[in-house]
């Protein structure tokens, strides 16, 4: 009892630290703004020193809306964004959207909406993909461009190799619509479904498919001894329970090894044999450290993340110039989300500040059990949000009332009005 007490109290701890640190925040844009008006924008040619952001998802764009909005209107200095996406990528609702139909282009959202080139000079958007990295420049794939940097920021996140239903693999939004209309065809047409890997990825969609088409057969496939093993007791046996009362068939401790193909049989380490009609792989992701293998190869850690200071710079010291943050930074973060990679997009960003303005990079991520946080679904209108710091965990359930789950919070909070994109006409 004290100690769920005492978890009350860390949340609400958090909570207000979190108000602190964005009015903090706000202060200071407004200031900046203020600046703008009274003083009016530098000329453009006047910022003539680049902060490079390679990868605009959760970490990065945050890095880039800091950074604009926070750098004084007479700094040299200018922030640089390559992002090959046409469309900033809401993976947290994939899961959903390739299963129910119609939302699909809810998971898109227009990029602009809360980065901006204001005061004017301030940012420069490409969309490419970095293809080479050096000590001073990156190169560009699609142009070839050679772009000097006198800091760099990866935020290049995570990747699976087969994609959907964990991420998209496509750059442009009308392609990756399409995949998940084919792949939400192929779970509407399969008999019987095996969903491999029982983290958050695998529990949705296995519930979802379960729950919109209760007449087939999911099997969810998990090498651990539970589901959601990374997280408390209480959200194994909730995950586990919604699993069972929908009626999918749970496997534990074994794992796929091997398709024969065309037969509809997979075969699992246990010598089980299972007739399907569509295997879906939500395994996990790795994170997308290749850019800087050349450069610094003693920056890969064992896991493929990039090794980093507590100040989220390169472990190397050869490159103090060089930060990670997110899904691809080695920050031993117990798991890793949307929540922690901004929280380290943060960090970094005060940091670069600092510099900028002639100071040094001081400020250093911890992590918190509140990175820990997750609201998991367990079908179209259940869901159970988890609050955890190792000792002790609070569930909270909830009733979800829209099939798009919190696509038009993510889109507003990017600026932009739900489901509004110009892209599409």
């Amino acid at each position: 009892m004290l100690e769920k007490t005492a978890l009350y109290l860390k949340l609400v701890a958090y909570v207000l630290n979190i108000i602190y640190e964005e009015l903090g925040r706000a202060t200071r844009m407004a200031w900046v703004r203020r600046r703008v008006r009274w003083f009016g924008p530098p000329a453009p040619l006047s910022r003539d020193r680049n902060i490079v952001i390679v990868g605009a998802s959760f970490a990065g764009n945050r890095v880039a809306q800091l950074l604009t909005s926070c750098l004084p209107p007479n700094s040299p200095y200018k922030v640089i964004a390559i992002e090959p996406n046409t469309h900033f990528q809401f993976s947290w609702v994939l899961p959903r959207l390739c299963v129910v139909e119609g939302h699909e282009h809810k998971a898109f959202i227009p990029y602009g909406g809360n980065v901006h080139d204001q005061p004017a000079g301030v940012l420069r958007w490409v969309r490419d993909r970095v293809m080479g990295v050096t000590e001073s420049s990156v190169q560009l794939k699609e142009s070839g461009e050679i772009i000097p940097y006198d800091i760099l920021v990866i935020a290049t996140g995570s990747w699976v190799e087969t994609g959907l239903p964990s991420r998209v693999n496509v750059t442009d939004k009308r392609q990756g619509m399409e995949l998940m209309r084919n792949m939400q065809q192929k779970i509407k047409a399969a008999d019987t479904v095996v969903v491999v890997g029982g983290g958050a990825a695998g529990v949705e969609i296995a519930t979802d498919a379960q729950n919109l088409y209760p007449n087939k057969k999911i099997i969810l496939v998990h090498s651990r001894e539970a589901v959601m093993n990374r997280f408390g007791q209480g959200l194994r046996k909730t995950a586990l329970e919604g699993l069972q009362s929908l009626g999918v068939e749970v496997i534990l401790q074994d794992r796929l090894v091997q398709t024969v193909p065309g037969s509809g049989t997979i075969l699992l380490k246990s010598g089980r044999e299972i007739q399907c009609d569509l295997v879906l792989d939500c395994t996990s992701q790795r994170p997308s450290s290749a850019l800087i293998s050349q450069l610094s190869p003693a920056s890969i850690s064992p896991s493929g993340h990039l090794r980093v200071k507590p100040t989220l710079q390169l472990a190397d010291d050869r490159f103090p110039n060089i930060y990670a943050c997110g899904d691809v930074a080695d920050t031993k973060t117990p798991n890793p989300n949307a929540r922690s990679a901004m929280r380290q997009a943060s960090i970094v960003a005060e940091n670069i500040l600092s510099i900028t303005t002639g100071g040094k990079p001081r400020h250093k991520y911890e992590n918190s059990w509140s990175d820990g946080v997750i609201k998991l679904t367990l079908g179209l209108t259940r869901s159970v949000t988890h609050y955890g710091d190792g000792k002790s965990e609070l569930l909270f359930p909830g009733t979800e009332t829209d099939e798009a789950l919190m696509s038009a919070m993510c889109w507003s909070r990017m600026g932009q009005k739900p489901f509004e994109d110009p892209y599409m006409n």
